[in-house]
C-alpha cells in the first residue's frame, strides 16, 4: 500500500523581534504576493528590485511551506510562447487564531492569510480574572479550529488595550480589567499548544491597516482607538513605534480642555474618561435613551430615529476629531485611521470627526477598514504581522 504523503511543514513563526529592523527580502516577496497576487515572478522582481533568481528561490521555498501556490493561467487565444505562471497566496492550508480581550467580552476568531475573518465568537466575561478569561478563549479557539475544514493553525495572536509589553507577551497593566503583570503569552500557549504573540490592540490594528487595509502604502499611519479604552499607535515606513517596554501610544490621560469628566486617576478631563464608552452610556442613560447602557443598543436607537442618541454619538465623534487633530499636530502622519462606534457606523459622525480635524487635513482621516470585524482582525493581525515580517526566520517544523 502506498504511503500517505506527509502534510507540508509549517513555518515556525519567530518570537517578536526588534521592532526597528527593516523588512527582509523574504518579507518583501511574500508581501508582494499578498498585495498583487496572482502575480508573475518577473513582476515581483520588477516591483521589489530583487533578482529574478532570488524571487524564484523565495517562491519555491514559500510553495514548499504551503504559503503560496501557482495560480491558474487563463487560456491565450493566438498568443505566442508560454504565459508566465503567476503565484498567489495559498488560502486552503493554514489559518491563524485571533483573541481580543475587551472590557465586557473576549472575541475569538480564525483568519486566513489575507486577514479575512473565517469564524468568530464573542465570549461575555463572567468575571475579569485573567486565568478563566484566557482559558475560555483557548477552549473557544479549539472549537473553531475543529470546524476549520482541515486548515492548520500557524499561531495565535492576542490583542488587548492598556499597557501591553510585546516582547514579554505580558499585559503589564489594564486598569479597567484590573489586570497587572499577566503572562498572557505563557497562559495561551499552555492552553493551545501553539506559538503565541501578544500586542496592544491599537498597534495590532496599525499592522492590519498596512497589510490589508486603507493604509497600505502610506509612509506614516496613526491609529486612534476609541472604545472603553482610548489609545493610539503610530507607524512610519512600515515600522510601528513601541517605545521602551511597549509603552508608546498611551494617551488615556491627555487633558481635554473644558471637560469636567472625573477620571480614576483623580484628575478631571482626561481623554479616556471623556471619550470612553462607559461615559457615553452613562450620558445616554441620564438622557433617558432606552437601552443606553449598551453601546450597540444606543447605536440601534439612533438608527431608529432617536435624536438624543444620534446627538450623543455625533458629540463623541466630534470630540474624537479634536483628539485626532491634536495628534496630527504632534505627529503629522500621512493617514489617520479611527476606530470609534459612531464613526464606523454613521456618516454624520464621520463628518463631525472630519469637521473637528479641519478642512486642510480632513481627507487624511478615515474609519477603520474592518468595520464588521475590527476586534477579530486586531487579534489575528498580531500573528500575521510576525509572519509577513520574517517568514523564513527559522527552519520549518511540523506541529
Amino acid at each position: 500500500m502506498p504511503r500517505t504523503a506527509a502534510p507540508p511543514a509549517l513555518p515556525r513563526l519567530p518570537r517578536a523581534a526588534d521592532p526597528d529592523r527593516r523588512r527582509t527580502s523574504a518579507s518583501v516577496v511574500l508581501r508582494s504576493v499578498l498585495e498583487h497576487g496572482p502575480v508573475a515572478r518577473s513582476t515581483i522582481a520588477r516591483l521589489t528590485g530583487l533578482s529574478p533568481a532570488s524571487v524564484t528561490d523565495y517562491c519555491a521555498r514559500f510553495t514548499g511551506l504551503g504559503l503560496i501556490r501557482e495560480a491558474a493561467v487563463p487560456r491565450r487565444s493566438g498568443g505566442v510562447g508560454r504565459p508566465h505562471q503567476p503565484v498567489d497566496l495559498d488560502e486552503t492550508r493554514f489559518v491563524v487564531g485571533g483573541v481580543h480581550v475587551a472590557v465586557p467580552y473576549t472575541t475569538v476568531a480564525l483568519l486566513d492569510l489575507r486577514g479575512r475573518v473565517l469564524a468568530e465568537r464573542r465570549l461575555e466575561h463572567r468575571h475579569a480574572d485573567p486565568g478563566p478569561v484566557l482559558a475560555r478563549a483557548c477552549d473557544a479557539l479549539a472549537g473553531l479550529l475543529a470546524g476549520a475544514g482541515g486548515r492548520r493553525p500557524l499561531g495565535v495572536g492576542v490583542a488587548a488595550g492598556g499597557w501591553v509589553d510585546r516582547d514579554s507577551g505580558t499585559v503589564v497593566e489594564h486598569p479597567l480589567l484590573g489586570w497587572r503583570d499577566v503572562p498572557v503569552r505563557e497562559l495561551v500557549r499552555a492552553g493551545t499548544g501553539l506559538p503565541v504573540h501578544v500586542d496592544g490592540h491599537a498597534r495590532a490594528l496599525v499592522n492590519a491597516e498596512r497589510l490589508f487595509g486603507r493604509a497600505r502604502g502610506s509612509s506614516s499611519v496613526l491609529h486612534l482607538f476609541v472604545g472603553n479604552v482610548v489609545d493610539a499607535a503610530f507607524a512610519t515606513h512600515d515600522e510601528v513605534h513601541h517605545g521602551p517596554r511597549s509603552q508608546a501610544g498611551a494617551i488615556a490621560h491627555l487633558p481635554v480642555p473644558g471637560s469636567t469628566e472625573p477620571c480614576a486617576c483623580g484628575r478631571l478631563g482626561c481623554l479616556q474618561a471623556e471619550l470612553s464608552e462607559r461615559t457615553l452610556c452613562r450620558r445616554a442613560c441620564e438622557a433617558g435613551v432606552a437601552g443606553g447602557s449598551d453601546p450597540a443598543a444606543l447605536l440601534a436607537a439612533a438608527r431608529s430615529g432617536d435624536l438624543v442618541a444620534a446627538r450623543l454619538l455625533v458629540e463623541r465623534a466630534r470630540a474624537t476629531g479634536r483628539a485626532a487633530a491634536l495628534l496630527l499636530d504632534v505627529l503629522n502622519p500621512e493617514t489617520v485611521v479611527v476606530t470609534e462606534l459612531g464613526v464606523i457606523n454613521r456618516p454624520e459622525c464621520l463628518a463631525a470627526l472630519r469637521e473637528a480635524v479641519g478642512p486642510d487635513r480632513a481627507a487624511a482621516v478615515v474609519p477603520t477598514s474592518f468595520p464588521d470585524s475590527v476586534l477579530a482582525v486586531a487579534g489575528g493581525s498580531v500573528v500575521l504581522d510576525v509572519l509577513y515580517r520574517d517568514p523564513l526566520s527559522a527552519s520549518p517544523e511540523a506541529i
